[in-house]
């Protein structure tokens, strides 16, 4: 493949919900452009850029990938995003290498699909222009005119097709070009023979046209005075005005079309090359420099080299592969390359085009492009390749927080070490995912989006590194504390040959105000020396880490040590923090224990119509509604602020989804611990006995 500039090259980015056919339009437009000699279906596992086994066995995309085809001189970069909404940081960084989200949707779509508005709502956040492919017109119960109309209702009349496409029998046998007023009839391949157009098309056809038409008008002044006074535009005017209107983000042209058929695929690509923005329109990224300088890039093959890397493949053949668009400067394959975040030079063993996993050398890349680099050591996703006398960092994309954590273990005891290494190395691939050691719970957490992504990883994990591993429910942090004053006493004797042991302390324990223990000593006259007060607070120190209800860290107690007695002989550390462990024995069962249990602060982000259904079951949740208010972000949304015992949360992730249809997010935080009612405190105890007695 030759090299291209970036007045040649068209980025997108494909996004939806995922199963509308967004790897499938992939493979139809790679064989248009003779890049494949047949196509590849996705239930038959022979995609290009569905390729891992995790993939193939799901029958839909988890990695983001990457294919280049030509077509009508341009380089067209196709980035195909995962569409679960398990797979958020994925689609954003795919949505950032692109310059245009394309939105692949269904004809059977009565309403907006949730992964399509919110992959809309997405390229609205980050100013990303926005076009649409509404697939799967042939199928039964289709209908291109009533799912453009539920896209309209959406997102406004900025929503206009480009094409409409002509069904007979649940067959797409040709198409209308709204824009140059023709019909077609479909042949073979990329075949297509003008008719004249069907008279039921000639209506929406001249409708569509007079829409884009006032489109194109709000771009330019003198084109607005053309179109009030009713003066055609010229073909330059339609031209510009077009790529101006995607570019920005006026006009969301919308094609129809049955990839999996291939039907309207090659119009489609006429029009990408023709219309959609070129890397040159986007706005400069925001870039670091060594000395914390922030600067903008625009696409400019002249500037400093900025690399960055949106993607890594860990492949079984070649290893790591790194996905980069480079925003600015030219990447020689000659060349080294410094990551100023790592502070690291990489060795650059070869720059790559893609086609899912095969590779096509190239000599250099320039700005605006999109490419591979294999073997890098230091650098990782979401960080940035430069030259090293002109170290600049792009800004990372912002990845989103973990809301659903869960345990996970090893299926053969004593490979926990093999977990812990292969997800490490999995978070190569996939940087929105977490997992660490919980000393407390003596669990393994992995955190990420959802039950699929954790799930998945779980499955990479057996894969790629021979080691299983099951999920289950994460435990609840929960602690103790008590609620009335002691006073007891711990006496520690044992007399065997030679020196005894010997340790006696009266201590009050009585409610606290900080979380760790807040020790103090009263003793007068020399009844326990000074020299062992330190050891009795170390028993004490020890002690708390298991309270006497359910075993959890005791918090918020106060231990004052007012009297004892002590042996010349056979008193010494070890005895009084023998002392001090009996003591606290002793007393906290006396001194009213109860199970506090952690409570979180959640923000939920929901459309308005939710709203009541999200209240009432916070409240099943013991949940408290601390206040609510439209959303900033996003339009027609709510914000509710709440708190709730964490118990109540653990697969909230899961359940907010089913209740919005995908559509609602939260973010979760702790907040405090607070007493635990009763019947949950009853719950716990229970359950520590039972695990004990096992």
């Amino acid at each position: 493949m030759k090299v291209y500039t970036a007045d040649k090259i068209r980025n997108i980015t494909l996004v939806g919900h995922s199963g509308a056919g967004k790897t499938s339009l992939v493979e139809a437009m790679l064989y248009n452009s003779k890049a494949l000699d047949r196509m590849g279906k996705v239930t038959d596992g022979n995609t290009v850029s569905d390729f891992t086994e995790e993939e193939i066995a799901r029958g839909s995309s988890i990695n983001t990938s990457y294919a280049a085809c030509e077509w009508k001189d341009c380089k067209i970069n196709l980035i195909d995003a995962p569409g679960d909404f398990d797979f958020l940081g994925e689609q954003k960084l795919a949505m950032f290498a692109g310059d245009v989200a394309l939105v692949v949707a269904s004809a059977r779509d009565t309403e907006a699909a949730v992964g399509a508005d919110k992959a809309i709502r997405q390229a609205e956040k980050t100013n990303m222009p926005v076009a649409m492919f509404i697939n799967r017109v042939d199928e039964p119960n289709a209908s291109y005119a009533k799912a453009v109309e539920a896209y309209q209702e959406a997102f406004g009349s900025k929503v206009v097709p480009l094409s409409i496409p002509i069904v007979e029998n649940e067959k797409m046998t040709g198409f209308v070009d709204v824009l140059n007023h023709k019909a077609y009839k479909l042949g073979d391949r990329t075949e297509a023979n003008e008719i004249p157009i069907p008279a039921e098309f000639e209506e929406p056809c001249s409708h569509y046209y007079n829409a884009l038409m006032e489109q194109i008008a709000e771009t330019n002044e003198e084109l607005m005075m053309k179109f009030f006074d009713d003066e055609p535009f010229t073909a330059e005017e339609i031209e510009m005005g077009m790529v101006h209107a995607i570019s920005e983000e006026t006009l969301i042209p919308v094609f129809g079309g049955s990839a999996v058929n291939d039907m309207g695929v090659t119009f489609f690509m006429d029009t990408v090359a023709r219309y959609f923005p070129r890397p040159t329109r986007r706005s400069p990224v925001e870039a670091s420099q060594a000395g914390g300088e922030v600067i903008e890039l625009p696409c400019d093959s002249k500037g400093p080299l900025a690399a960055f890397v949106f993607k890594t493949i860990m492949d079984p053949f070649v290893g790591r592969i790194s996905l980069i668009r480079v925003f600015s400067g030219e990447f020689d394959a000659s060349d080294n390359a410094y990551n100023l975040t790592q502070d690291a030079e990489e060795r650059i063993n070869g720059l790559y085009v893609m086609r899912g996993k095969k590779q096509f050398e190239v000599d250099k890349l320039y700005a605006g492009d999109i490419g591979a680099l294999t073997k890098l050591t230091a650098t990782k996703t979401n960080e940035t390749l430069s030259l090293k006398d002109q170290a600049i960092a792009v800004k990372p994309v912002p990845m989103p927080v973990p809301c659903l954590t869960m345990a996970i273990t090893s299926v053969k005891s004593g490979e926990e070490d093999k977990v812990m290494q292969g997800m490490n190395r999995l978070a190569d691939e996939d940087i929105s995912f977490t997992i660490a050691n919980d000393a407390e719970t003596s669990q393994m957490l992995l955190s990420g989006q959802g039950e699929i992504q954790l799930m998945t990883l779980c499955s990479k994990l057996k894969n790629k590194f021979g080691t299983e591993a099951v999920l289950s429910d994460a435990r609840v942090p929960y602690r103790e504390t008590i609620r009335k004053k002691v006073r007891v006493q711990g006496k520690h004797k044992k007399q065997t040959g030679g020196h005894g042991q010997y340790g006696d302390v009266w201590i009050r324990f009585e409610p606290g105000t900080e979380d760790a223990l807040e020790f103090s000593e009263e003793v007068v006259g020399g009844a326990v020396p000074k020299n062992y007060f330190p050891a009795v607070e170390k028993g004490l120190q020890e002690a708390v880490k298991e309270g006497p209800l359910a075993g959890y860290p005791v918090v918020k107690l106060k231990a004052i040590l007012d009297d004892g007695s002590y042996h010349d002989v056979d008193s010494n550390e070890m005895s009084f923090i023998q002392a001090a462990r009996l003591a606290y024995r002793n007393g906290l069962p006396q001194a009213d224990p109860i199970i506090l249990e952690p409570i979180s602060s959640v923000k939920i982000h929901i459309p308005d119509s939710y709203l009541g259904d999200i209240m009432g079951d916070m409240s099943k949740r013991r949940g408290r509604i601390l206040g609510m208010g439209a959303d900033p972000e996003e339009s027609g949304y709510q914000v509710v602020d709440a708190e709730a015992p964490t118990s109540e949360l653990m697969k909230y992730a899961t359940d907010l989804r089913s209740m919005t249809q995908g559509r609602g997010y939260f973010s979760m935080e702790f907040a405090r611990y607070e007493q635990a009612p009763g019947e949950v405190s009853q719950k716990v105890i229970a359950m520590a006995q039972a695990e004990k007695e096992e």
